[in-house]
């Protein structure tokens, strides 16, 4: 296959709405996981939280799928945090780019993991797993996030310890840049982490968690409740499905940009 990757050469094809951005830079965390970042279009506004279309030129056409936008609305470059398919039609590909190539992104952003689509709470939970945490990795570096709730508790449950890394190193960078430390109340963080394949201190998918009530003992605060905890979710499709239902159990209704809420859920994909 033929995948276009020079800016120069994409500039004078990119499909109409479309921006051509170039890539700063990529880091591999495991055969799996990888975090590029590429420059940010003059004049492109986004809320924390959403995602956006972003793909390659292959075989002479356009192929973007929805990612999450990882870095906080106010950062200079676009950073996404993506999975390895060897046979997806666009990762097999994407996970292949280079500082200096070329990347398409659609112009319009939306997205449900917002900080608007919450009503006002105590608590405010995003559970993730997998490449679901990149939503939060924008959230919380956003001092909103950090104005609207006394406390944020991010959940990351992967298969492996190695893929928490993307997460681990986030959160470490939060709590020493010493930028961050002037804007954000980075004592009001919290992160929470376990594995289902390895031998971990918490182990198990966070959904079991939940149910049993260990990750509320082990955080030391109360089970979910609606008058004061607030939630995100972003994962897999069926983690999505069990933690929605859970989540309703305890009280929380589901909300959305045109009517808040108590939790919200993201359901965009990358393949």
């Amino acid at each position: 296959m033929n995948v276009m990757t020079r800016p120069d050469e994409l500039i004078a094809i990119a499909p109409a709405n479309t921006y051509v951005e170039t890539v700063t830079e990529v880091t591999h965390y495991t055969d799996r996981l990888f975090r590029f970042r590429m420059t940010r279009p003059a004049g492109f506004r986004f809320r924390s939280g959403e995602f956006v279309m972003i793909g390659l030129m292959i075989d002479g056409k356009p192929l973007v799928r929805a990612y999450s936008i990882a870095s906080p609305s106010w950062a200079e470059e676009l950073e996404f945090f993506s999975i390895k398919v060897p046979d997806g039609p666009l990762t097999s590909h994407l996970q292949n780019i280079k500082v200096g190539d070329a990347v398409l992104m659609k112009k319009k952003p939306t997205g449900t993991l917002v900080n608007d689509a919450l009503i006002p709470g105590k608590r405010l939970y995003m559970f993730s797993t997998g490449t679901g945490i990149a939503p939060f990795a924008s959230l919380i570096r956003d001092p909103e996030t950090y104005e609207k709730f006394d406390e944020l508790i991010l959940t990351h449950t992967c298969r492996e310890v190695a893929e928490l890394q993307y997460g681990l190193d986030l959160v470490e960078e939060i709590r020493t840049d010493e930028m961050l430390q002037e804007v954000l109340d980075t004592s009001k963080l919290r992160h929470y982490t376990s594995v289902t394949r390895e031998d971990y201190p918490f182990k198990g998918r966070i959904t079991d968690l939940i149910e049993s009530g260990k990750l509320f003992t082990d955080l030391g605060v109360p089970p979910l409740d609606p008058a004061s905890d607030r939630g995100m979710i972003c994962g897999s499709m069926e983690m999505l499905k069990d933690t929605k239902v859970l989540l309703e159990k305890a009280g929380l209704v589901e909300g959305a940009n045109n009517r808040p809420a108590e939790f919200v859920i993201e359901r965009a994909f990358a393949g």
